[in-house]
């Protein structure tokens, strides 16, 4: 499985909102370029995010975009699934019943439900709110050093 720049940009969005600390709304040409993407890209991916509620959008001088809900209700994994879909490692474990002939003669498949669970115990408990804790603790450790 490799997540593709939509679900880390995704995440580098979000978390450059989350840095937001004024409250106001922050203008795509502003996170774009402090997170090194085109402003046509961020573009595409916050109108995903305002779609899906994770932002939302002001228009006008001062307008731009923010965050909608507390940061420990941004669960990356959930940011993941709405960019990427599924996060599955294979196929056969994507859908919501496992549809493959093989399934029950698979040698494999306990190592790719292995995988999954793995990849959902990361992703699916940690929030905006962890990475925003993670680097600032990360700083200050550098700080002291």
């Amino acid at each position: 499985m490799k997540i593709t720049t939509k679900g880390r940009y995704a995440i580098h969005i979000l978390y450059d909102l989350a840095q937001n600390k004024t409250g106001q709304p922050v203008p795509v040409k502003e996170i774009a370029e402090r997170q090194e993407i085109s402003v046509k890209y961020t573009e595409q991916i916050i109108s995903i995010l305002n779609k899906s509620g994770y932002v939302k959008s002001s228009r006008g001088f001062q307008g731009g975009y923010r965050l909608t809900k507390p940061l420990e209700e941004y669960v990356i994994g959930d940011i993941l699934r709405l960019t990427e879909g599924s996060l599955a490692p294979v196929e056969c474990l994507s859908a919501e019943e496992n549809l493959c002939p093989k399934q029950h003669r698979c040698e494999t498949i306990l190592l790719w439900e292995k995988v999954d669970e793995a990849i959902r115990s990361v992703v699916d408990h940690v929030t905006l709110r962890d990475l925003l804790d993670w680097q600032t603790r990360e700083a200050g450790e550098i700080a002291a050093r």
